[in-house]
């Protein structure tokens, strides 16, 4: 083999690698996806929000959470109408997103190749490869086009080995298998489209850790997900510190407006608009003296009054 060959044949294996599509997206296209977030990363390079936030926003309403987004011009991040496997157990935790597309079996062969150079499990379906990088207090979230009967992302095994791994559950625009085998893992949750006892088929998973659309919601890679029997809500990881404190303090609002009205000591225009002096210190007063135990430090709160104005 002459010198022209070998180069040449460089220049081939070197362009099939630059332009080959990964089925998991790089840290490095994740990190410019998520560039708005500043903190602590995961090492596949979605934002790390804390636990101590996770928790806190469980105590937060879906109409709350939607104000705030709305007002940050983030329009697109709610969707309603699911079967939830347990309605009543909140939950938050940090997006590993999942495509998944009707099959095409030369793009199947490709993506079954391309899983093979990136060391995916090779026994089993391609829906088991989300499942593989979850972590604890990560939300296993896909897009499946709605696909119901022979659309069962997951059944009662794969259910077992995501909350082993993650600590929480799924939400699929989508469907699963086995529905009660899924009720009977404790801690295990879901919010979905459907159920069916069939097995999925003329189905591909095609990227994992992409942005993807679920219903009327944009969800990118570590975002943080709010899912309630409300409805679910996908938070921009940069946005969630701030939407947690503005809505905590929305809600302590509210309560103080209440309770002065039951009292009969404001007027509802006057609790409605923009408050007056007088109303502005009886609810710091009300704040310093608040009988339980406020959801966020002093500290937090001094912080928020002195950027916001009334």
């Amino acid at each position: 083999m002459n010198k022209k060959t070998i180069l040449l044949l460089t220049f081939l294996l070197g362009s099939v690698t630059m332009y080959a599509q990964n089925v998991g997206s790089s840290p490095e296209y994740i990190k410019a996806l998520t560039a708005d977030w500043k903190g602590e990363r995961l090492p596949d390079g979605r934002p790390k929000v804390s636990d101590a936030i996770l928790e806190r926003l469980k105590n937060i309403s879906i109409e709350e959470a939607w104000g705030v987004l709305r007002n940050r011009g983030y329009q697109n991040q709610y969707e309603s109408d699911w079967q939830i496997i347990h309605p009543d157990e909140p939950m938050t935790g940090r997006v590993v997103t999942a495509q998944y597309m009707p099959l095409r079996p030369d793009l199947e062969k490709y993506i079954k190749a391309q899983g093979k150079s990136e060391g995916r499990a090779q026994q089993g379906g391609t829906n088991s490869w989300p499942i593989d990088v979850l972590v604890d207090g990560d939300v296993y979230v896909a897009d499946s086009y709605g696909k119901i009967i022979d659309g069962t992302l997951i059944g009662d095994n794969l259910g077992n080995s995501i909350y082993a791994k993650s600590k929480r559950g799924v939400i699929f625009y989508g469907s699963v298998r086995d529905q009660e085998g899924l009720s009977e893992i404790k801690g295990f949750n879901g919010w979905i489209k459907g159920q069916d006892p069939s097995f999925i088929q003329q189905m591909s998973l095609v990227s994992i850790n992409v942005p993807i659309r679920v219903g009327r919601a944009v969800v990118l890679p570590g975002d943080v997900v709010l899912a309630k029997k409300y409805g679910v809500i996908f938070i921009p990881a940069h946005l969630v510190e701030d939407l947690v404190i503005t809505s905590e303090v929305t809600a302590l609002r509210d309560e103080f407006g209440h309770q002065r009205l039951r009292e009969g000591k404001y007027k509802p225009g006057q609790i409605d608009s923009q408050w007056s002096e007088e109303i502005r210190k009886d609810f710091m007063n009300w704040l310093n003296n608040y009988p339980g135990k406020l959801p966020m430090t002093k500290q937090e709160l001094d912080n928020y009054f002195k950027e916001r104005n009334w």
